[in-house]
């Protein structure tokens, strides 16, 4: 079996095939890698494509769109987030991330992970991690809470 490394860890137990997926999680993975087609990338040349499923069943998409002013760049789960809750979709229940990373998988950077879990509403959610073109395709499943353990919260009252 291959080693997978997340954040410097061993995490080969998290790693499934996709077709033993549920098809709902199948259904969010292609959709994540149809998104990474539209990513705009030309200064790193790294295209990544998310999804996101709210409770109602709706899947939100997005990839990354650089700029010539890095800090002007958005990665695909912020943007996916972003189009969902534009649209008043606040509720997040899974999230899928598509990169193509010869050794591992690519998970949402620190900032995205912040973002995402602002969003869980006090529950984690899964994210499924995968790339475009190694078959047979192979899924990390881990969480949003798993990736941010002691993510930032601010308790406004609530």
């Amino acid at each position: 079996m291959t080693q997978v490394f997340i954040n410097g860890a061993r995490d080969e137990l998290n790693v499934q095939e996709h077709d033993s997926l549920d098809a709902s999680v199948q259904e969010l993975i292609r959709a994540a890698a149809e998104a990474r087609k539209q990513a705009y990338c030309p200064y790193s040349n790294f295209a990544v494509g998310a999804a996101l499923r709210t409770s109602d069943g709706s899947i939100y998409t997005g990839c990354n769109i650089e700029n010539g002013a890095y800090a002007a760049s958005i990665c695909a789960e912020r943007t996916a987030a972003v189009k969902a809750i534009s649209e008043g979709k606040r509720d997040f229940v899974a999230c899928a991330v598509v990169a193509q990373q010869d050794n591992g998988f690519t998970t949402p950077c620190g900032v995205c992970r912040q973002f995402l879990s602002e969003f869980v509403n006090g529950k984690d959610i899964p994210l499924y991690a995968a790339q475009p073109t190694n078959l047979p395709l192979r899924v990390l499943c881990t969480s949003v809470l798993q990736l941010l353990p002691n993510g930032f919260r601010f308790l406004n009252g609530k």
